[in-house]
C-alpha cells in the first residue's frame, strides 16, 4: 500500500516567478512562463540551494546561521487565498511577486493547510513536497507598501492562515503556467499527542 495517496484534487499554475534579489524592501520575483525545477529549486532564484542557513523560524531546533536542509526552496500560494488576503486588506488584488512567490496555483481549497509531506505532482514528473505553512512576515508588507500604500500595514493579519506553503523539490522536471498538478497526500491519520 503506497504511504502518499494520489487525491481527486488537481491545481493550475497561473503564476511563476524567481526572486534573484533580496532587496529587504523590495522583495520581488520575476514572472516568468516556464522554470525548470532541480534539487536545488528554481534556477537562478536566492531561496535555491539544496542547504540554507537556519533562521528565525528554526532557532528551537538550531542555533541561527547552521547549515540545514533547505526545505524553503519554493513559495506556493493559491489564487483564491491571495484574494481573500486582498479582500482582508481593503484592496483589489495582491501582487505575487511582491510576496516572493515562487508559483501561484488555483484549485486547492484551504491549500495553506494541507498535510506537510504532501506533494503537488506535473506531468512532467516534476514533484515538490510541502514542508508546512509560509507564516506571514513583514517582509511582504513593505514590498506592497510600494504598490497599494499604507493598506499593505494590514497584510501580515490579513495573511494570517492564507500565506500558502513553503516546499522543496523531490523530483527535477519543468513547469510552466496552464499545467496542471496532482496533490498526493501522506496515507496516514491525524498525529494525536495524547492518545
Amino acid at each position: 500500500m503506497p504511504a502518499l495517496k494520489p487525491t481527486e484534487w488537481t491545481a493550475e499554475i497561473i503564476w511563476l516567478g524567481v526572486v534573484t534579489d533580496m532587496d529587504r524592501k523590495a522583495l520581488m520575483a520575476e514572472p516568468v512562463e516556464a522554470v525548470d525545477l532541480t534539487f536545488a529549486g528554481m534556477a537562478g532564484s536566492v531561496h535555491g540551494g539544496q542547504t540554507r542557513k537556519s533562521c528565525s523560524r528554526v532557532t528551537s531546533q538550531y542555533p541561527r546561521g547552521t547549515q540545514i536542509l533547505n526545505e524553503r526552496q519554493l513559495s506556493i500560494v493559491s489564487a483564491e487565498e491571495l484574494e481573500q488576503i486582498a479582500a482582508a486588506m481593503g484592496v483589489d488584488t495582491v501582487n505575487p511577486a511582491r510576496l516572493g512567490a515562487s508559483m501561484v496555483i488555483r484549485g486547492i481549497p484551504d491549500f495553506t493547510f494541507v498535510p506537510p509531506s504532501s506533494r503537488l505532482q506535473a506531468s512532467s514528473g516534476a514533484t515538490v513536497v510541502v514542508d508546512m505553512e509560509n507564516r506571514p512576515c513583514q517582509q511582504p508588507a513593505r514590498s506592497l507598501m510600494q504598490e497599494i500604500g499604507d493598506a499593505a500595514k494590514g497584510f501580515r493579519k490579513a495573511s494570517d492562515g492564507r500565506r500558502g506553503v513553503t516546499a522543496f523539490v523531490a523530483r527535477e522536471g519543468r513547469v510552466a503556467l496552464g499545467d496542471r498538478l496532482v496533490l498526493h497526500v501522506p496515507d496516514q491519520r491525524a498525529w494525536r499527542g495524547n492518545a
